[in-house]
């Protein structure tokens, strides 16, 4: 199995085999990650809560720890494999159209305009439906793409 190249040292991935990720897969993936990310910020709030004397706490520093969290989340599972957990679950993975690992900055730029995406209606997400190479905005903006991996051979 050959492994592409990437022009800085990150990981690669292999390509035989992959294909791209259809919108229903991907929705599935999204499902999975978005229970996650809630429990991730239900330990969050309650930390919050503890931290200040059982109170709530709304402030805008709070809110914006809690959105970093949720992008080092899948900062973090994209940078290293490619796969967040409910990707794993889907055999998604995000990749460059190398077959690399995304870097931090298009992890970053992914995260925005998925935001972007959403907040447009899902229109972002559905744009897949009509790009030759099945790319959402999120992917066309930071240079990635989301592939369907062949299930492992049993040999």
């Amino acid at each position: 199995m050959a492994r592409a190249r990437c022009p800085v040292a990150r990981r690669c991935f292999a390509q035989q085999g992959v294909r791209p990720a259809g919108l229903m897969r991907r929705l599935g993936g999204l499902v999975y990650d978005t229970f996650l990310v809630m429990a991730l910020l239900i330990v969050l709030g309650f930390v919050g809560v503890a931290a200040n004397g059982g109170e709530a706490n709304q402030s805008p520093l709070f809110r914006s720890l809690l959105l970093v969290a949720v992008f080092a989340f899948f900062a973090y599972f994209w940078s290293r494999s490619g796969m967040t957990l409910g990707m794993q679950a889907w055999r998604l993975r995000l990749q460059t159209p190398e077959g690399c690992a995304p870097t931090l900055p298009q992890c970053l730029l992914r995260f925005l305009v998925a935001g972007l995406s959403l907040g447009c209606g899902g229109l972002g997400y559905l744009w897949q439906l009509w790009d030759s190479e099945h790319r959402s905005w999120h992917d066309i903006a930071s240079g990635t793409r989301v592939v369907v991996v062949p299930r492992a051979s049993r040999e």
